[in-house]
């Protein structure tokens, strides 16, 4: 037995174990589902009416636990007939309608006992109770949670559980919950004062100060250098467009509801969802030769989806995105080159900011037993594939294969990264597509005099600048490398008679483009010192009058402490040179 398969046991009991103190507390409450998570598990539940259950009751649920755990408790499986499953959950709807589910589907029906609880579930558990560490779990969150995740059935109540193997386990994961939680880019965010929201506005609408718009424009800026050494073009489009644009595109389908309208007096828009029919249409405005190709379209803009209120939380879900995105329009024979291309640029961007190396790519491919979702023909689908296994290959990415993961119009190659707190987001990708520009009619005159139908290869590099942002504040807890630090350099002068020769280096900083900022407040160098290491300021400079009669600079290093003193010429060639 190994261990991953032990800790599923535990978790999936552990949620058993949960609905019996449930049950003691509101005998008349209906079970739905009791699944096992990453690290741990929850269960559904519908409450009788004033009985929801507070973190009070979570503690005695906690305590209930632990009673039985220690009454070694047998798990045992029984199959049973569809009907003798009716007779034992009569009472319970959600059970019932999994159990007409499971016996028109002509499927297995087995129950759990558990002392006197008996629950509908296929497994698995422990054997007996006592494999579970008393000290090794906890009940952490109560939620609202809509049956089957569709908003149209009932709100249950949802109770999370957390739990591990071994005590040892479990207080490292509550050490990390502890460390996740100071660097959460919404506290952190708001103490560096980099974006602000207004109810005014509106949730999920963002509005980035000049410090948040500094980080902002500096990894755009990063971004396009990279890529303008590999040939591609700056482009610019509207934020809205007709309905039909996406129609045709396929995304009207694709995103159905979250799409946001508006009316204008002679017609109706669309905010855009995406950005690629925009630059579909900048390619077909003007004819192309096989000699044109490849054309590369970079742009940083917005776009607009109607996410749900509930569903809307600080930088990571917002109905404002800022994208960074590409779209390479090129010969089959180009693809190669250009899918390769862009995975030389995600590998310097990323390299920049230390995160190359630490991370997988997954060649995400269609469902191959559902593919109804997906645009386009199975010819089309399997020659993308094949190509950008082939680009894994030569590249030596070793791309591992998964299903249902492809765009609805191709296949993609997505980087999958891994943060400080050891946290797995999928950042960029490189999406082959076949099929968008024939819906559109694109064409190109090749070599023969032929028309011919263009590959379009879609890129994201940093994705959404409001999520990255928020992964890379919570990756670094706000201490930025200096490149993209709102603040380079805090100047505390110690006194009055300093800040003469304070300003003096301000100016001389912002000449050579160093983001710079003076304290030239009344407060103690101390708390100068404490406000500029809470800014995160990767460098503070300290002038007091040693400083003034050597004509040096005393440097302060948010990294590597005490620096000692320099010329200011010394620092600006040490800076600049981290900076480049």
């Amino acid at each position: 037995m190994n261990e991953i398969k032990q800790v599923e046991k535990i978790r999936h009991s552990l949620a058993h174990l949960l609905a019996i103190e449930v049950l003691k507390f509101d005998p008349e409450a209906k079970l739905a589902i009791g699944p096992t998570i990453e690290n741990g598990f929850y269960y559904d539940f519908e409450f009788s009416e004033g009985k929801i259950p507070t973190e009070a009751e979570l503690k005695q649920f906690k305590k209930g636990i632990k009673k039985s755990i220690s009454s070694n408790l047998e798990f045992t499986c029984e199959k049973i007939d569809a009907d003798k499953a009716r007779e034992i959950f009569t009472n319970q709807p959600y059970k019932l309608e999994m159990i007409e589910e499971l016996a028109t589907a002509d499927s297995e029906i087995s129950i759990y006992r558990t002392g006197d609880f008996v629950d509908l579930c296929a497994g698995t558990h422990v054997e007996n109770s006592k494999e579970i560490n008393v000290d090794a779990f906890d009940l952490n969150k109560i939620a609202g949670a809509f049956w089957r995740g569709d908003e149209n059935n009932k709100m249950l109540t949802r109770i999370y559980g957390v739990a591990f193997e071994t005590k040892e386990e479990f207080n490292e994961y509550q050490n990390w919950l502890e460390e996740a939680a100071t660097r959460d880019h919404r506290k952190i965010g708001k103490e560096m004062g980099l974006w602000t929201f207004s109810d005014l506005v509106g949730a999920g609408l963002p509005m980035f100060t000049p410090k948040g718009t500094i980080i902002r424009n500096a990894l755009k800026n990063k971004l396009f250098k990279i890529s303008n050494k590999y040939g591609a073009q700056e482009v610019t489009i509207p934020h809205l467009a007709k309905r039909k644009l996406y129609e045709t595109s396929g995304h009207a389908d694709k995103f159905g509801d979250e799409l946001l309208t508006v009316h204008s007096h002679y017609d109706e828009f669309i905010l855009k969802p995406v950005n690629c029919p925009h630059h579909t249409q900048i390619f077909a405005s003007e004819p192309r030769s096989y000699k044109d190709l490849p054309v590369r379209f970079i742009e940083s803009t917005m776009q607009y989806r109607d996410e749900k209120p509930g569903e809307i939380g600080g930088l990571t879900r917002v109905r404002a995105i800022t994208v960074d995105d590409g779209h390479t329009f090129c010969t089959p024979d180009q693809i190669k080159e250009e899918a390769g291309n862009i995975a030389k640029i995600i590998e310097e961007f990323y390299t920049d900011l230390g995160l190359y190396g630490n991370h997988w790519v997954s060649l995400s491919v269609r469902d191959s037993k559902n593919k109804d979702g997906y645009i386009g023909t199975d010819e089309n689908w399997d020659k993308a594939e094949t190509m950008l296994q082939e680009v894994s290959n030569e590249l030596k990415l070793e791309a591992k294969v998964v299903e249902g993961e492809a765009a609805i119009y191709g296949p993609k190659l997505d980087f999958m990264f891994k943060d400080s707190l050891g946290r797995e987001t999928q950042l960029a990708t490189i999406q082959l597509d076949f099929n968008m520009p024939a819906r559109f009619e694109l064409e190109y005159t090749d070599s023969d005099g032929t028309k011919k139908t263009p590959v379009m290869i879609h890129r994201a590099i940093l994705g959404s600048y409001e999520r990255f942002m928020a992964i890379l504040i919570e990756h670094f807890a706000g201490n930025f490398p200096t490149w993209i630090s709102p603040v380079q350099v805090k100047i505390l002068p110690i006194a009055e008679p300093h800040h003469k020769k304070a300003c003096e280096i301000l100016e001389l900083l912002k000449e050579n483009e160093i983001r710079a900022d003076l304290d030239i407040s009344k407060d103690s160098l101390g708390k100068k010192v404490r406000n500029a290491k809470k800014e995160k300021v990767p460098y503070y400079i300290i002038i007091g009058d040693k400083d003034i009669v050597e004509n040096k600079i005393t440097i302060e290093s948010r990294d590597d402490g005490n620096l000692g003193m320099m010329t200011i010429e010394e620092f600006l060639e040490k800076i600049n040179k981290e900076i480049k």
